[in-house]
């Protein structure tokens, strides 16, 4: 594959879209007047916005979308919703659809457009398109998935059918048949196996139910198993509820803490504790810089110290503490260890043996729903009445899990989800994966925020060269059927973009990602320019 598709945002590419736009709408298709120029802009130009596609730096077809009315149909058809067959809540305009002459025969290009338009318009929450179809193409629209709804209009040099496409209709069209699914390389949700999706449909069973009780016993045996620790609570809820049931438990513990922050999450652990009102210190440095074992030693060694929290994967920036010297430095300073498993839980083999308290969720690499989480510990728990009833992790553990309602499919999913941690294999799959990722992404002359010793094999941040912002070459990425994280705000202000290895895709699949991330960085590298 050696076409781009992208949304132009640089001088460079709209001069080539005025000249398309001359080409076919002024010297083929008789619509305006000719000029010396030979570049047409159009009278929305600066409304639009321009799907391209791009070979070898040139801009070979476009398309463009228009969510602001009246539309074009608006001044042809007085009447247009009433003609309607459908009703729309958010309504666009297609316009421009155009193709170099030359590379028409080549039907990948035309769907290739129309499969970016689709992926364009369901981000933006545009539930139905309006076009102008030429009769000349009027097969070509149909197999896009255009249908039309009212009478010719235009010239006879020039004559045009009113034509509407909704997600329906795509997907029903050749184009939207032969649309390949999304591929997702995300740390949450990621891709969910047949298997669990397949648990998740069971009729639900009551919670207060032996069968129930039943699961749910095999689910916390399994969880205890992957992560040699004595108890496991599974919460209903995300690992922000799990991180403020342990802030609870260290409140009744009291005494001081030390909290290490080197990136988002850290800071969150900061934020936990201090809606609870723990008495803490703070070891922070710049997201992804190493906080070196031995100034934690160092710190702790001051003494006065009662628990340690950190996160053992910071997902903000890839980097992976420790875990096995976090161990000796607490034990061997009587202080008692907190972790934030949340991103490596079922990615990273753990042992939490000797640990105080650790936190996981059911999404992310487990590959369960999002919705369950967990707090692991070592020690017997009691309920205490100065806590929440639910932030009480005694509760939990008085009613094995069960105190409150929780979710049979979701349980369901989960004992499903966990059935690949029979043996090792699963952890090595993501170490590959790692490293296939990462060697290309260094092949390409990109750097990794984190040094490979200091690296989850979880996620990736890639930092992308100056010209180029995240939020434009994730949204490129996405619209070619290829989701990276780069939407969280603490990304987006750095030029971040991370690539998550937790989803189980081939290597064929893997492959044709970090090709159209070449591509796409290459073109961005030959306009030079910084995103309008």
């Amino acid at each position: 594959m050696t076409f781009v598709y992208k949304i132009a945002r640089t001088k460079q590419e709209f001069n080539q879209i005025h000249r398309l736009n001359y080409k076919t709408f002024v010297e083929e298709i008789p619509q305006h007047d000719q000029n010396e120029e030979k570049m047409l802009v159009d009278k929305f130009h600066d409304q639009n916005t321009y799907l391209i596609c791009v070979k070898d730096s040139k801009v070979v077809g476009m398309i463009a979308v228009r969510a602001t009315r009246p539309f074009s149909l608006d001044y042809k058809l007085p009447n247009l919703d009433e003609q309607l067959p459908v009703k729309p809540k958010q309504p666009c305009e297609i316009r421009l659809l155009s193709v170099e002459e030359e590379y028409r025969n080549n039907g990948r290009i035309f769907f290739g457009l129309a499969q970016l338009m689709s992926n364009f318009c369901l981000k933006k929450g545009y539930d139905v398109a309006l076009i102008s179809g030429t009769t000349r193409q009027e097969k070509l629209y149909r197999q896009l998935g255009f249908k039309p709804f009212a009478s010719l209009t235009g010239t006879a040099e020039a004559s045009f059918w009113p034509m509407y496409l909704t997600k329906q209709t795509f997907d029903e069209s050749l184009a939207g048949r032969i649309l390949k699914e999304p591929v997702s390389f995300l740390p949450g949700p990621i891709k969910i196996h047949e298997n669990v999706k397949t648990a998740l449909n069971q009729e639900p069973i009551s919670h207060r139910s032996n069968e129930f009780s039943i699961q749910m016993r095999s689910v916390r045996e399994k969880l205890c198993t992957m992560t040699n620790s004595t108890y496991t609570e599974v919460l209903v809820g995300s690992g922000t509820l799990a991180n403020d049931v342990i802030a609870a438990q260290l409140a009744l513990l009291g005494g001081k803490g030390l909290i290490v922050n080197n990136g988002e999450f850290g800071s969150r652990l900061i934020d936990h504790a201090n809606r609870v009102g723990l008495a803490f210190e703070k070891l922070e440095k710049e997201w992804g810089v190493p906080i070196f074992e031995s100034e934690i030693k160092k710190e702790l060694e001051t003494g006065g110290y009662t628990w340690f929290w950190a996160v053992h994967s910071e997902t903000s920036t890839g980097m992976l503490a420790n875990f096995k010297t976090l161990k000796e430095i607490c034990l061997s300073n009587h202080v008692k260890l907190c972790l934030d498993c949340i991103s490596t839980i079922g990615a990273v083999k753990l042992d939490l043996q000797d640990v105080y308290f650790a936190s996981g969720v059911s999404g992310k690499a487990v590959g369960g729903y999002t919705g369950l989480s967990f707090v692991f510990h070592n020690h017997e728990v009691s309920p205490n009445q100065s806590i929440p009833r639910y932030l009480d992790l005694g509760m939990y553990t008085y009613h094995e899990s069960i105190p409150y309602s929780h979710s049979s499919n979701m349980l369901e999913a989960l004992h499903e989800a966990l059935q690949k941690y029979e043996n090792d294999d699963f952890y090595f799959e993501i170490k590959e994966r790692y490293s296939m990722i990462r060697e290309h992404i260094e092949g390409m002359g990109l750097e990794i925020l984190t040094a490979p010793e200091y690296s989850s094999p979880a996620i990736m941040t890639i930092l992308l060269p100056d010209h180029i912002t995240s939020k434009d070459f994730g949204d490129d990425m996405a619209l070619q059927g290829f989701y990276l994280h780069y939407e969280s705000g603490y990304l987006q202000e750095r030029k971040w973009i991370q690539i998550s290895c937790l989803s189980s895709h081939d290597d064929k699949q893997i492959l044709k990602m970090l090709h159209t991330f070449k591509l796409l960085l290459n073109q961005y590298a030959v306009t030079g320019e910084p995103s309008l």
